[in-house]
């Protein structure tokens, strides 16, 4: 895999996509593919998309606060958008997500000039339901994590269960979201350029 992301080095800075279902291990691969391409003197920053959760006061209001992760309870526009500067300005600047305090904390990260490789992973950068198959043609490299159903379950449990829920409340959440998110993103998943899969 590093062989085919070195491959791509070149003028213009590069996008590497990581996608998959949530719990599927896409912020894991995309940090050790940007610690890899370091050592090799590639300068690379992993940008997650989860920056662009909507407000939870926003989610409130339309009634969305259960299904926060699904693909309408994001800023899919502005997510868009911020992918697009990165191929045409060098220094952006760009929300992340505090999981702990359940909010997107604006301005938070800042893409170096010098960066010549961004990872980015979330789970709609491959998927075929608008706006966000928009992306696609974006990448000059993407990656699917094929991960098992009964896996994602499992791991959603276990974050929830970190995160102070009780086993019934964490299995719930992970039933009733999680899964559903990762079923519809499965279904409506595009052609990656790598599978990786997770037995």
């Amino acid at each position: 895999m590093l062989t085919r992301l070195h491959r791509l080095r070149g003028a213009g800075r590069k996008l590497v996509a990581v996608a998959g279902a949530p719990a599927s291990g896409k912020s894991f691969l995309g940090a050790a593919l940007c610690d890899a391409l370091c050592r090799d003197g590639v300068a690379a920053t992993l940008v997650p998309m989860d920056g662009f959760h909507l407000d939870n006061r926003i989610l409130d209001a339309r009634n969305l606060r259960a299904r926060k992760g699904a693909p309408e309870t994001f800023d899919a526009a502005g997510f868009i958008a911020l992918i697009q500067r990165f191929r045409t300005e060098r220094e952006v600047v760009y929300p992340l997500f505090d999981r702990a305090r359940d909010l997107s904390i604006a301005g938070a990260g800042v893409l170096d000039p010098a960066c010549e490789v961004v990872v980015i992973e979330g789970n709609y950068l491959l998927f075929d339901e608008p706006p966000w198959v928009d992306l696609a043609g974006l990448w000059d490299f993407s990656i699917w994590l094929d991960t098992p159903e009964e896996t994602i379950l499992q791991r959603c449990v276990a974050r929830w269960l970190a995160h102070g829920h009780d086993p019934e409340a964490a299995r719930t959440r992970a039933e009733r979201n999680d899964l559903a998110n990762a079923r519809r993103i499965i279904a409506a998943r595009l052609a990656a350029d790598m599978t990786l899969s997770d037995p």
